[in-house]
């Protein structure tokens, strides 16, 4: 009997897990897709996918703020990570390791709205405050010290003994790192990426305070909504914020944890 109710219970408490989890990405999306949900109604009285199809409108703003969202992410993970990269070797090696990695830490001492508030009038001197690029090169100033901080713990004796043999064979410093070095490190250079596009994507405190409400991201735009009381919009923003987080959980899933091999 008690090997009946063990596995009952393994499946029960797993199924409850997946309902919970599924829960909030069902109940924005029935909250986006409804014309009409009013209490104590368990279902809409009205099913519309109109704000769905608006996203492609060349007007829509939900739809113009996911691709800025989109570009911004992308570009602040490149940089942050292609940079990062590079300095952390630099870390890695210097005799000042210790003084740097303490300075890598600096930006997470504060809060990031105290640490843009402290850097805002400089941002408003260069006349960056309510740009796109002052959004970029604020959400940098805490992704960049992330990735350095990641890649400094990363390279190793091993991966210098690498560039030197490359050396000796006569290999010139970008065909190191080209065909050699970005191939070996491809898995943590990808979980680098992912890490900072997640850190820019969610990012809403600098993005409110250095574009000053300007640079309408998908964060901007959640709160917004909700503070205009329209639900369903948010509902749909919502949606919109947390696909490409699961995009990205799919493929760390199938292209980094399944090529990741244990060391010997």
């Amino acid at each position: 009997m008690s090997r009946l109710i063990v596995p009952f219970i393994k499946i029960l408490f797993l199924g409850s897990l997946g309902l919970l989890s599924l829960f909030p990405l069902l109940f924005f999306l029935g909250l986006s897709l409804s014309r009409e949900w009013f209490y104590p109604d368990f279902w809409p009285s009205a099913w519309s996918p109109e704000r769905w199809l608006a996203l492609g409108a060349e007007e829509a703003p939900l739809g113009q703020s996911l691709l800025l969202s989109l570009l911004i992410s992308l570009g602040v993970a490149g940089l942050a990570t292609g940079a990062g990269f590079l300095s952390g070797r630099q870390i890695a090696f210097s005799p000042h390791k210790a003084f740097l990695l303490r300075l890598a830490y600096f930006p997470y001492i504060l809060s990031p709205v105290v640490y843009g508030a402290c850097l805002n009038y400089y941002f408003v001197y260069a006349d960056l405050s309510g740009r796109v690029a002052g959004v970029v090169l604020a959400q940098l100033m805490i992704t960049y010290p992330f990735a350095v901080i990641l890649y400094s713990g990363y390279w190793n004796q091993h991966l210098r003994a690498m560039e030197g043999l490359v050396a000796t064979l006569g290999g010139r410093a970008w065909q190191t790192y080209f065909w050699v070095i970005i191939p070996l490190s491809r898995n943590i250079l990808l979980l680098g990426f992912f890490q900072t596009f997640l850190i820019s994507w969610f990012e809403y405190g600098l993005t409110r305070l250095i574009g000053l409400g300007q640079v309408p991201t998908l964060t901007i735009l959640v709160f917004q909504y909700i503070g205009e009381a329209d639900l369903h919009r948010a509902a749909l923003a919502a949606w919109a914020l947390m696909a490409p987080p699961l995009v990205l959980l799919w493929l760390n899933r199938q292209f980094v944890l399944k090529n990741t091999v244990p060391d010997a």
